[in-house]
């Protein structure tokens, strides 16, 4: 049987190595870098990279940002969630979400972060006959969504950096001045409790799911409605939501932090 070193001398593909290597490079580089930075670190040509950035950049794993800098887009991201691991996440947590809505008579709905929007993989009505849903599938700017602001505050910095940067460029927009404070206040509360961004007489709850490294995969929330005489008041819902995040998050083999 030949080594393993035989085995990627006769099997090596320098292309597709090449156009690893820049993936990789910039993943550690939320500003992003330019041709010439990119090809010093590589101790590659810049003629070979500049071909190699043209055909990532057409594929949608890169784009330019300012200065002419290269920095990755969450095409990746996108592809992990087209994961069987994404329709399992939605199996393990729709009997968890039905249990939530039936014990706080509030709807909920599970949220990933796709590129500068929040796409809602589930949702589960409200067992009353009335409430307020969001349909699966639709889609919110990132910046104007509980579920994003939690996702966003739980990611590390170098994934945060880029997801509000892929933001910047799609929306136009930059982010408000108090961002930072925001994120960290969610960050060390471990959920999101305001008004909707969008809707008038909506408390948006939200609490992260999270991943074996405790980064966040997504977002349970639940859209909460004040009725008169429950006894479900936002308090008691928050510490269920609390436990369903959790459960979920256990449920895919997940951790919470510490």
């Amino acid at each position: 049987m030949p080594s393993m070193k035989s085995v990627k001398t006769i099997y090596s593909a320098p292309a597709l190595e090449k156009g690893l290597d820049v993936i990789e490079l910039l993943a550690r580089q939320p500003g992003g870098l330019t041709k010439s930075q990119i090809a010093r670190e590589l101790k590659r040509t810049v003629s070979e990279i500049f071909r190699m950035l043209l055909c990532l950049e057409s594929r949608g794993f890169i784009a330019q940002i300012a200065e002419e800098r290269y920095s990755l887009t969450l095409k990746l991201f996108k592809l992990v969630q087209e994961h069987p691991p994404t329709e399992r996440l939605v199996a393990d947590a729709l009997p968890i979400m039905s249990r939530l809505s039936h014990e706080s008579l509030q709807s909920c709905h599970l949220g990933v972060l796709e590129t500068d929007r929040v796409v809602i993989l589930a949702q589960v009505n409200a067992p009353t006959s009335i409430g307020f849903y969001v349909k699966p599938g639709s889609t919110v700017d990132l910046m104007e969504a509980a579920s994003g602001y939690v996702i966003l505050a739980h990611m590390d910095d170098v994934l945060r950096a880029r997801s509000i940067a892929v933001w910047s460029r799609e929306s136009g927009k930059r982010p408000s001045r108090d961002l930072s404070a925001h994120l960290l206040r969610i960050r060390n509360a471990g959920y999101e409790k305001r008004a909707s961004y969008l809707v008038k007489g909506v408390m948006n709850i939200s609490f992260p799911i999270l991943d074996d490294r405790s980064c966040p995969v997504g977002a349970l929330t639940v859209p909460y409605i004040e009725y008169n005489r429950s006894s479900k008041d936002a308090a008691r819902v928050t510490k269920m939501l609390r436990k369903a995040a959790a459960d979920i998050t256990a449920a895919i083999g997940g951790k919470l932090r510490g």
